[in-house]
């Protein structure tokens, strides 16, 4: 048997990277799966590869900054497999060039950057929980990030979204514990395939390796990383974890920020 048999899965952001490693994960171990994403052609790409692989999946359209698409995605899962068990709230919108520090920040950018990022969020919960009572109960995951959890340098707007998505998190928990749904949130660091990396340019390539040099473990994080733990957190395996924040970062958060200069300078300190 499968670890997530007779259960429904929705997960946004489904069409590549994080999504569709989740999506692929949730199906081969039995979940009926919404692969929901704007990009269409991604997410029947993914659909077709999880039924070749013996799978049930639906390809779904879903643009996370529109209230009633959200809501006829949710509504696609009771119309198509008649419940809804697991939500992953996934998907998410990030702008390098005009999400930069405070004083620069482009209003616009802000409001698009909580719309996406944490409205999106709020509203994929809002409308599953009811579906999620009617089935018995159910587990939403939450993707936040490590950005969400300390001061960086830009991103601010998407830092403070992910933050609010650890907030939200806290209170979904807490408010429909009783009803059997569960919350819980995963904070990845660097995430990449195995693709973009050695296809990376130069500053990106220099990024890995100051995130390389920062974590415990000797790589940074690849999509298949998050999927194991949103399975995790899907299954009933995890029926006792909720209001929960996993950090899925390779330990980056974990150490001293002196760490790495007392390497260097030989210190057993």
């Amino acid at each position: 048997m499968g670890r997530l048999d007779n259960k429904v899965a929705i997960i946004t952001g489904a069409a590549s990277g994080m999504g569709e490693a989740t999506a692929k994960a949730f199906a081969q171990e039995g979940a009926k799966v919404i692969v929901a994403d704007i990009n269409m052609e991604g997410a029947e790409r993914v659909v077709k590869e999880i039924s070749s692989a013996g799978g049930t999946a639906v390809a779904q359209f879903v643009d996370i900054g529109e209230p009633e698409k959200i809501e006829e995605m949710v509504l696609r899962a009771k119309d198509e497999f008649g419940k809804l068990d697991i939500l992953h709230n996934n998907a998410a919108r990030l702008d390098f060039q005009n999400d930069v520090d405070v004083a620069g920040m482009d209003i616009f950018e802000w409001d698009e950057t909580m719309r996406y990022n944490l409205r999106s969020v709020m509203l994929g919960s809002k409308y599953a929980i009811p579906l999620m009572i009617e089935s018995g109960g159910g587990s939403i995951i939450n993707t936040s990030s490590m950005g969400g959890l300390v001061g960086e340098m830009g991103k601010t707007a998407y830092a403070a979204a992910k933050a609010g998505i650890i907030a939200l998190t806290k209170a979904t928990a807490i408010q429909y514990g009783k009803q059997n749904i569960r919350c819980n949130a995963i904070a990845p660091g660097m995430v990449l395939n195995e693709t973009i990396v050695e296809n990376a340019p130069e500053s990106l390539k220099k990024l890995i390796d100051i995130y390389i040099e920062h974590k415990a473990t000797p790589r940074i994080g690849n999509p298949m990383d998050i999927a194991y733990l949103a399975l995790y957190l899907a299954s009933d395996e995890s029926e006792y974890i909720t209001g929960q924040v996993i950090n899925a970062d390779g330990g980056i958060l974990a150490h001293n920020p002196t760490v790495v200069d007392v390497k260097k300078a030989n210190l057993n300190w």
